[in-house]
């Protein structure tokens, strides 16, 4: 008589080989990888393990015969700084990325065929004030992010943004509801950062941001660390605020997130492009051909040093390496 099969084995199987073709791409600032094996190898499954959040998600969509649904906020805007970056409107940095997202969708469904859906959790109106980026060059960055989305035919793939939840109001009567809703209070975020390692590197890396994303600060450099400490307590409230209202009308979505993350958290760090640190992302930063045809993210300036600057549709795209 064959041996039975419980009915959650065939869920878990499929669960764990789905977890194992994102854990290649796992953005963390641990020491040791999340997986360095192929996806799909005994140890990268072992690895799977290390997620167990992640793997009840994912088995939830597969005991229903359902896509798998992600959700990523980011993409918000460009970085207000031109030594960063070649404009406010996507380029070949968020071409690359996107169609990297939408072909991960596309390698779940070869081995799981309801496959997976994304949702791009377009921030920029969340924290725009406080990182000094206009609405109008935010909704401009939304709005392309679409039309890349049709134009490349990325068919797992949607765009999400403040617009689909309060419609026109104005965009600071946006941010007053969400922050009045979801935020967290000054306070308590204070005392997280001064308690919780992952919040304070945080809580440092958008400070750092703040102030390299700053290119017409007048006064003195300490004056700019100052007030960008302050504001980075702002954009982390904005962003958790965010993050709960994706989880409000998203509730059963495998969260992903464009920042570092730690092994076995709620949110699974992912890295889009190749990059010198776990913290660069495409709207930060410019794209760079290398000349044995692959893709790095590094400031305007540096690429501009390496390479010569490629136009595509009119407008500044990337740069190649000579």
């Amino acid at each position: 008589m064959p041996p039975t099969t419980s009915p959650d084995a065939l869920p878990t199987h499929i669960s764990t080989a789905i977890l194992n073709l994102l854990l290649p791409h796992h953005r963390t600032t641990d020491q040791a990888p999340a997986s360095t094996s192929a996806p799909g190898s005994a140890s990268a499954s072992g690895s799977a393990a290390r997620f167990p959040h992640q793997l009840r998600q994912i088995a939830d969509f597969v005991r229903d015969d359902a896509p798998v649904s992600f959700t990523l906020p980011g993409f918000p805007c460009k970085s207000p700084n031109p030594a960063k970056v070649l404009g406010h409107l996507p380029d070949q940095g968020e071409r690359l990325s996107l169609s990297f997202l939408n072909t991960l969708c596309g390698e779940i469904e070869r081995i799981y065929p309801p496959g997976a859906r994304m949702v791009i959790c377009s921030d920029g109106h969340a924290f725009g004030d406080l990182i000094h980026v206009p609405d109008e060059h935010i909704n401009a960055y939304a709005d392309e992010l679409r039309a890349l989305i049709a134009q490349l035919g990325l068919t797992r793939l949607s765009v999400f943004d403040l617009r689909d939840v309060f419609g026109d109001l104005p965009h600071d009567t946006k941010r007053a509801h969400l922050h009045k809703r979801y935020a967290p209070t000054s306070d308590a975020l204070r005392a997280e950062v001064r308690t919780d390692d992952h919040t304070l590197a945080l809580y440092r890396g958008i400070t750092r941001f703040l102030v390299e994303d700053t290119a017409d600060h007048s006064g003195t450099r300490s004056a700019l660390q100052r007030a960008c400490r302050q504001r980075a307590y702002g954009v982390i409230q904005r962003s958790r605020a965010w993050g709960d209202l994706i989880a409000d009308h998203h509730p059963r979505s495998v969260r992903l997130s464009i920042h570092p993350q730690p092994i076995g958290a709620l949110k699974f760090g992912i890295r889009l492009l190749d990059a010198p640190d776990a913290w660069t992302t495409p709207w930060h930063s410019t794209a760079l051909r290398r000349t044995d045809g692959t893709w790095t993210l590094m400031p305007r300036a540096r690429a501009a040093q390496l390479g010569r600057l490629i136009e595509r549709d009119g407008r500044p795209s990337h740069f190649d390496q000579d």
